[in-house]
């Protein structure tokens, strides 16, 4: 049996597998009119989940839609009032035009089942629980059904999620059917770690491994060039490591603190409020949540005052990373010199 590929950051990852995918790709396929190179079998390990963010100038990420997704499956939710304001993309996994079906992945794992049943997510905990070193722990997410409709747009590319406890550590393994080493994998691998942390806290575990399972590895024709940035500027320096060190999720986190954040985030996405630090600082929320609330505020205003630059202060209380990212994703709508 050969090992998994392990790594410190997923950003080593990332340049890792699109590296492997754009030079030793097994098949060029068409699926639904997508052209793409593609690997099968593909696996790979972080030793430590909370360095899940790219600080890459080739490859600038969103970090609010980073935080607005993970949140959007904490949530359980499968409306697409949150998800399309923050990437207008997800619209067209819509069928309805207001609820998204098949990548609504935390309606899956966290919501209660129609027959009243607790989550899955609950469940697994209850198992870990009862049963420190259970194998059973896994969450599923594409279902049988998800097949009936041949080319429908929102096919779950996730396939479950599976929770280990093992001497004082929680590690997650992940499974899917499919990912875009370019494109989704960015972001799923975010949320991922997320929920990870969020558990290991449910839980009173320490933060475990991450490894990443997929089926269908695969870079879009359409974005080589973009991945040939990536190894280009990763190559000038292979050993470098993330610039910031990895905010810590605080181990007392609760429903509650997530509750919280979705209740404010709403209000500020809907424009119904602005805040300022000083007022995110009264909040009932630990610093770190009080962060992500700020970048809703930061992209309330990148949305409701477009011919302003967002405000200085608000920037200056970002956590580091986070702030390097937004500067480099909007570096017109700041005053500031970039950081970094």
């Amino acid at each position: 049996m050969i090992a998994p590929a392990v790594f410190p950051t997923f950003q080593h990852a990332y340049a890792a597998v699109l590296r492997h995918v754009t030079e030793n790709r097994e098949y060029v396929n068409t699926a639904r009119g997508n052209d793409s190179h593609e690997i099968i079998g593909a696996t790979f390990r972080l030793t430590d989940p909370r360095r899940r963010a790219l600080y890459l100038t080739s490859r600038p990420v969103n970090p609010v839609y980073h935080y607005a997704e993970a949140l959007w499956y904490l949530g359980g939710m499968r409306d697409l009032d949150l998800i399309g304001h923050y990437a207008s993309r997800r619209r067209a996994d819509s069928r309805d035009g207001t609820t998204i079906e098949g990548s609504s992945y935390g309606a899956r794992i966290f919501a209660p089942q129609p027959d009243g049943a607790r989550s899955a997510f609950d469940r697994a905990l209850e198992l870990l629980r009862a049963e420190k070193d259970s194998k059973r722990a896994y969450m599923p997410v594409f279902e049988a059904g998800d097949l009936d409709e041949i080319g429908h747009p929102d096919l779950p590319c996730l396939v479950g999620l599976q929770l280990l406890a093992r001497d004082g550590y929680l590690h997650m393994v992940t499974y899917m059917r499919a990912n875009d080493a370019n494109r989704g994998m960015v972001c799923d691998v975010y949320s991922f770690t997320v929920i990870q942390e969020f558990a290991a806290a449910q839980l009173g575990l320490r933060l475990g491994d991450y490894t990443h399972h997929v089926g269908s590895m695969h870079v879009g024709v359409r974005d080589l060039e973009r991945a040939g940035k990536v190894l280009e500027e990763t190559a000038a320096n292979p050993k470098a490591t993330p610039l910031f060190p990895a905010p810590v999720m605080p181990t007392d986190t609760t429903w509650q603190h997530i509750r919280t954040v979705l209740e404010h985030e709403e209000l500020l996405r809907t424009n119904q409020a602005q805040y300022t630090p000083a007022d995110v600082a009264q909040l009932d929320l630990p610093l770190y949540w009080q962060r992500v609330l700020l970048l809703f505020e930061a992209h309330r205003q990148l949305v409701n005052c477009p011919a302003d630059p967002v405000d200085s202060q608000l920037l200056d209380a970002l956590e580091p990373g986070a702030r390097w990212q937004f500067e480099r994703r909007w570096p017109t709508r700041v005053t500031t010199g970039v950081i970094g």
